[in-house]
């Protein structure tokens, strides 16, 4: 479950465009305790830790430790997602979606 905690935590802050360094600012949390998080060892932070790298990231804690989204955490865009979709599939429709807002880009 560690290396779970490890990718979900990578692959989000990947996604937002977020250093360590601006989590770090973000949380309280050392960069240094941050990138043993995100380290080869991949250690599961206790739970206050995990809540306030959720809260900065807009994400659930079940989210990081599991893979999978609360209903509650789901936006409408990923709410219609075809469900067989694969989670690379929607990650990748979500960052597309993300550079067309960027560029103000709408379908016409």
């Amino acid at each position: 479950m560690d290396s779970i905690f490890k990718q979900m935590l990578r692959d989000e802050m990947d996604f937002q465009d977020i250093k360590v360094k601006e989590l770090s600012l973000r949380t309280g949390i050392s960069q240094r305790t941050l990138e043993s998080y995100l380290g080869a060892r991949g250690s599961i932070p206790p739970a206050d830790v995990a809540v306030k790298i959720a809260k900065a990231l807009n994400v659930s804690v079940e989210y990081l430790v599991t893979g999978k989204r609360t209903g509650e955490t789901k936006t409408e865009q990923e709410q219609s997602f075809p469900r067989d979709f694969s989670e690379g599939q929607k990650a990748f429709l979500k960052k597309f979606s993300k550079l067309l807002k960027e560029f103000d880009i709408t379908a016409k």
